[in-house]
């Protein structure tokens, strides 16, 4: 048995803060686009990747981040992961260039791939000797990710409206200083012997940055175009390479055998379903408050704040007593079809719509959509990992949901575009884009919501096995 960390609250707080930062860093920067674009010059098309230079690099290397942190020990990845995040966000605030600020995104989102899956395998360390510990652990840290996703929004309009928006970066230096100043709080592990995959990791990014750069350049290139098709075929030969590495290689970033865990599968299909249709509908709804609305930086991100609370309130009080009493399948499938249904009222957005009207009724019901599913979906696809494993499945959920995030928002973007999105000014066209978007994401969500009903297996009433993250005693202290 694993000695029990007598700080563990404490440093729970710390990894929630991390992860809290780590999944705003997604979101903060929404508010400020237009702002960024005027000063920078981006072009409508480009602009989306000041958002998808971060995801990529993110998702891309969350697998490298999980191995890492298996390897080399959570602690110290986690601790360079946040001065990796801080170098980062240094050049995105001074970058006076649009490629500059993209690099800074890119920059960032390295270090995000480090500190998520250090901070998962720092937090089942510290709570696998009680079960119902490890449950609201998990439920405090799974809701600081929405939340953080969430509340970005809001303050990046704070940040954007009564200071600049290199503010959205600079507030990552003084909270990255004080989240390393309290690392002595989180438990050391003993780091292990082995190799790094570093050409899988190399071709899973560069083949999942082909794959969204091609499809955000179709709607211009055309999707029959030789440039779209030859994009696309590339980043299938570098993800197909990828797989065939990881069958024959001695020592790969992800052993496929580790797709045999119960629930792996279907549960990391649904994160990924649940990013893309998510991540695309905050992002365009901030759009349609700031360009259709008319709302400003703050007013927009203030808008936003009841789906914060709602958010809280069920992932930290509600979701976790309904997947101890019902189990992560009806969960993460309910969950999915009603942000299906908030998504598709959000779908009815008029030119003259209303906040009271068109946004907040739908919004709650896509938030309450939300909180129901990513907890469940969470600890479904990390509840059978052994422990010599478990940063490489926190690595794997992760990166699901982060490319499920950027593939959505880039073929979201496709569609709301050649239906009006990109015609600044044209409140009706506009709007017919973002309907289209919203709508689009509602039929991604409840497809989610089907699959997972129909493909994941089923569990007891008690709800999801613990994870098999047991640790040794050195691990606890």
């Amino acid at each position: 048995m694993s000695s029990v960390n007598p700080r563990r609250w404490w440093a729970l707080w710390v990894l929630a803060a991390a992860q809290f930062m780590v999944i705003m860093d997604t979101s903060i920067i929404g508010v400020a686009l237009p702002e960024m674009q005027r000063d920078l010059g981006f072009s409508p098309g480009d602009l989306q990747w000041v958002f998808n230079a971060y995801v990529i690099a993110f998702g891309g290397l969350l697998l490298l981040g999980g191995r890492l942190s298996d390897l080399l020990g959570a602690r110290r990845v986690f601790t360079a992961g946040w001065t990796v995040l801080i170098a980062g966000s240094v050049v995105a605030a001074a970058a006076q260039s649009a490629w500059v600020e993209v690099l800074g995104r890119a920059v960032q989102g390295v270090g995000g791939a480090l500190i998520a899956p250090s901070a998962m395998t720092l937090l089942m360390i510290l709570f696998a000797h009680d079960p119902k510990e490890l449950g609201k652990a998990m439920a405090l840290y799974g809701a600081a990710a929405p939340a953080g996703g969430t509340a970005g929004v809001f303050l990046g309009g704070v940040f954007t409206q009564w200071l600049s928006w290199p503010w959205v970066f600079i507030v990552y230096v003084p909270i990255g200083l004080a989240t390393l100043a309290a690392t002595g709080l989180l438990p050391a592990v003993a780091p292990r012997r082995g190799g790094v995959d570093v050409l899988g990791a190399a071709t899973v990014t560069a083949g999942l940055a082909l794959a969204v750069f091609a499809v955000v350049r179709a709607p211009q290139a055309g999707w029959a175009a030789a440039q779209t098709l030859l994009e696309l075929g590339g980043a299938a030969v570098l993800l197909a390479l990828f797989l065939v590495i990881q069958k024959t290689g001695r020592e790969p970033l992800m052993p496929l055998g580790i797709w045999r865990v119960p629930r792996l599968g279907s549960a990391n299909l649904a994160m990924t379903l649940l990013g893309a249709a998510w991540i695309p509908m905050w992002y365009f709804l901030n759009l349609y408050l700031q360009q259709v609305l008319g709302y400003g930086a703050f007013a927009s991100g203030a808008a936003l704040l009841p789906m914060t609370g709602l958010l809280m309130v069920f992932m930290t009080a509600i979701t976790a007593r309904l997947l101890g009493r019902f189990g992560a399948k009806p969960l993460i499938g309910g969950g999915l079809l009603v942000l299906a249904a908030g998504l598709l009222w959000l779908s009815a957005v008029e030119p003259a719509g209303t906040f009271a009207v068109d946004v907040l009724p739908a919004s709650l019901v896509a938030a309450l959509g939300m909180s129901l599913a990513y907890i469940p979906a969470m600890m479904a696809a990390l509840s059978g990992a052994p422990q010599e494993q478990a940063g490489l499945a926190s690595g794997i959920v992760n990166t699901t949901y982060q490319v499920g995030s950027a593939l959505g928002l880039a073929a979201l973007t496709a569609l709301a575009t050649t239906q009006g999105a990109d015609r600044l000014g044209d409140l009706p066209a506009l709007t017919n884009g973002f309907s289209a978007a919203f709508l689009g994401a509602a039929i991604v969500a409840a497809a989610g919501g089907i699959v997972t009903l129909l493909s994941m297996r089923g569990e007891t009433a008690a709800g999801t096995e613990q994870p098999r993250a047991a640790v040794s005693d050195q691990a606890g202290v």
